[in-house]
């Protein structure tokens, strides 16, 4: 891989993961609640199994949704390599997110969206509908989780389509060197962030292989992520500051939502 022979999707998916190699540390918030949870384990947006394929290497049955088959096919291959039992405990279905319905009683003990996939809804009518989603497929007394970037003005202010260098990384399964370049734009008006960014990727004097990726992000406030939820039916414990779960407070860069199914049994 990580050659012409590539489509621009399996590319992507890689490139994704060199995004990702400074591990963003949220892994040990979810493996503390399925802790408190057990199985099985709903991820929507699951990407390459970062997430899902540990926590099935862990032990648990868990289920990722995902739109885009290449990174699908990056996670069947990561869950391949923590062995079979995390093979076999890892169910991977390429599905519109927004589109999926429970079918008969809702069976999850956790159901999550992780690291700012809400924001790739690039509306508040279909992030809403995410969490409806994770709200759907819990069985009473689960827990849904979401995850989002908080942007300060100093963020805010270089959204004015300047192209920034955000790094350049050596590819561990190449060997080549990887240059990202990435422009935003915000729209006040409607929280808005329209999204490009390039990666340049070849080593010294040799052609460099370029490819291109466009978002359409929406902005979510720590009191919409709330809204979601209560609007979902679910019952909000908390919306921290950060994956420690401390409280939000002025400056956190991040919002984690932690909220239950309620039980008809008066449990929750």
């Amino acid at each position: 891989m990580g050659d012409a022979t590539e489509t621009s999707a399996q590319a992507l998916a890689r490139l994704y993961d060199i995004d990702l190699v400074d591990d963003p540390g949220d892994l040990d918030l979810y493996r503390a609640l399925a802790r408190r949870t057990g199985g099985p384990i709903l991820e929507l947006g699951v990407g390459t199994g970062r997430l899902a394929v540990p926590l099935a290497a862990e032990g648990y049955d868990v289920t990722g949704i995902d739109i885009d088959p290449a990174v699908l096919a990056r996670a069947r291959l990561r869950a391949a390599g923590r062995g079979p039992e995390a093979a076999s405990r890892l169910e991977l279905v390429e599905a519109d997110l927004l589109g999926l319905r429970a079918v008969g009683q809702p069976r999850f003990r956790l159901a999550f969206i992780a690291l700012n996939s809400l924001m790739l809804l690039g509306s508040w009518r279909d992030q809403r509908a995410a969490v409806r989603v994770l709200a759907e497929h819990l069985a009473p007394g689960g827990v849904a989780a979401a995850d989002l970037w908080l942007p300060d003005a100093d963020d805010l202010a270089r959204f004015d389509g300047r192209l920034i260098l955000e790094y350049p990384r050596t590819d561990p399964e190449t060997g080549r060197l990887v240059t990202k370049i990435a422009a935003a734009a915000h729209d006040a008006a409607t929280q808005a962030v329209q999204l490009t960014t390039i990666y340049e990727e070849g080593r010294p004097g040799e052609p460099a292989l370029r490819w291109l990726r466009e978002d359409r992000l929406r902005l979510v406030s720590a009191d919409e992520l709330r809204h979601f939820a209560e609007d979902a039916g679910l019952v909000v414990e908390t919306v921290a500051g950060s994956y420690d779960l401390e409280p939000l407070e002025a400056g956190s860069q991040r919002a984690i939502l932690i909220a239950a199914k309620p039980d008809p049994l008066g449990l929750v």
